[in-house]
């Protein structure tokens, strides 16, 4: 062999070393970014999947709660960071749909600064009224509300979330009016309810669960366009007489945009087996969450809809935060 084309050989053996030495994803602890405090729905979701990531890849998927300012910080500490597949982030509609339509400004674009994972659960809320109120159904709900404009009362987490919107949507699609109290959190409004001071609510299941089965509440209808399996007697809002009526809350994995396509395809690969786990679901299921996975591609079909919808509603309602 001629020893320019040995010399060659060499150099090309020397470039390809470090691509074959390269480890499998993940080669190092990787970070999921909850912008949400420890202890709500989310956190639980990210938190479940992330044992169960860790057990089936091997490395550490840790979560890290950076709570604040309507999920704000959180998400744009996500799309800042490298896109390397080590930093991940699991949020809500509220993230992605909500919050960008609610306020004329944020630092983050839902759609543009991430690349989608997998859908990783949905959440109904469930419309309770307080006993007192002598409704049990939605029809019975709407006739009261249109004998009494303006008179029922509907609490919510905040002005724009996702309580708030499901009651706005409501009367939007029944011709009722109905009065928001707006609280400081879902805490104090359940609190509010559950002592009489308020009609009703659109709550996550777990949050009411044990009030309604102790007779504190009333359950009326589920939000979601299916019955929830932590709930299975209880009707949807929309086979009660309002179709199409649907304000179900759901939770994503994402990563920072320009991950390598091959951890997006492995992450969601390992996402989908984790949800075919029995005890998974049973989990998820108490908690009043159905675990259901996607793949990217529709993923990112179901956010740019979620965005295209709540902000057609916000628009129409004319709510605005700044």
């Amino acid at each position: 062999m001629h020893p320019n084309a040995q010399w060659l050989c060499a150099l090309l053996a020397l470039c390809a070393a470090p691509a074959l030495a390269q480890p499998l994803y993940p080669a190092k602890t990787v970070r999921i970014i909850v912008p949400y405090p420890p202890g709500g729905g989310n956190d639980i979701v990210g938190r479940a999947y992330a044992e169960e990531l860790t057990k089936r890849m091997g490395q550490s998927f840790i979560v890290d709660n950076r709570g604040g300012a309507s999920t704000i910080i959180g998400a744009e500490l996500a799309a800042k960071a490298p896109p390397d597949g080590y930093t991940l982030m699991i949020s809500s509609g509220t993230t992605f749909a909500i919050v960008p339509n609610l306020k004329s400004k944020v630092p983050y674009d839902p759609i543009r600064d991430y690349d989608p994972v997998s859908l990783l659960a949905t959440e109904p809320y469930l419309l309770v009224v307080h006993p007192s109120v002598p409704v049990h159904n939605v029809k019975e709900l709407i006739a009261l509300a249109k004998a009494k404009p303006g008179q029922l009362t509907y609490a919510s987490a905040s002005i724009g979330s996702g309580g708030h919107l499901s009651g706005e949507l409501f009367d939007l699609m029944t011709g009722t009016r109905m009065r928001h109290i707006p609280y400081k959190g879902s805490g104090p409004a359940i609190t509010d309810l559950a002592g009489g001071h308020v009609s009703m609510m659109y709550s996550t299941i777990s949050s009411v669960h044990q009030l309604v089965v102790n007779g504190r509440l009333r359950a009326i209808a589920v939000t979601s366009p299916k019955r929830s399996p932590a709930a299975p007697d209880v009707p949807t809002v929309a086979e009660s007489g309002v179709p199409d009526y649907d304000t179900t809350q759901w939770n994503a994995m994402v990563a920072p945009r320009g991950a390598p396509q091959n951890v997006i395809e492995r992450l969601s690969s390992e996402l989908a087996a984790v949800v075919k786990s029995p005890e998974v679901r049973q989990r998820f299921t108490t908690l009043g969450l159905d675990p259901e996975t996607s793949t990217p591609q529709q993923l990112g079909d179901h956010m740019k809809r979620q965005f295209a919808r709540y902000g057609k509603l916000i628009k129409a309602l004319g709510i605005k935060e700044d």
